[in-house]
């Protein structure tokens, strides 16, 4: 989808998501969302900013985080829910790109019927965000068009 005229006329007129991007600094920006959140980014120099690429394997792993949590909360409240999203920021014929991504869920549930029930649907869970409830990884395994222009 090249631009807006792209859009199937099916879409949903709350689809849309967007951001504001402003720089507050060398190599480093604040992000605003419509809600008046603000993240921070930067190039991964000495100030604690996340770089756009640890952004994105946070939007990864929060995603299927919360997919994950809405599923297994409904049978017990996991005692534990850790997640590590990682990849490999390379550069090929291909250009700058990360490969090899990588979700690793450590959830624990306390001991008892609850407990049971939300570990054994946790496997179903974490397979349902990767292949058709997370938004974020879907796009990322799926491909998107980007369009660049100019104001």
């Amino acid at each position: 989808m090249d631009d807006v005229s792209d859009i199937p006329a099916s879409t949903p007129p709350d689809s849309l998501r967007s951001i504001g991007l402003t720089k507050i600094g060398e190599g480093r920006f604040k992000a605003t969302n419509a809600r008046g959140g603000e993240t921070f980014m930067g190039t991964g120099g000495e100030d604690p900013d996340f770089t756009p690429v640890e952004l994105l394997l946070a939007a990864i792993a929060g995603c299927s985080a919360i997919d994950v949590d809405l599923i297994t909360r409904k049978r017990a409240v996991s005692t534990t829910f850790e997640l590590t999203s990682e990849g490999h920021k390379v550069r090929d014929e291909q250009g700058n790109h990360v490969t090899g991504l990588r979700l690793s869920f450590d959830v624990q549930f306390p001991e008892g019927p609850e407990g049971d029930a939300a570990r054994e649907a946790l496997p179903r869970a974490i397979a349902q965000s990767r292949d058709r409830l997370c938004s974020v990884s879907r796009t990322v395994q799926l491909g998107a068009d980007v369009t660049y222009e100019q104001r």
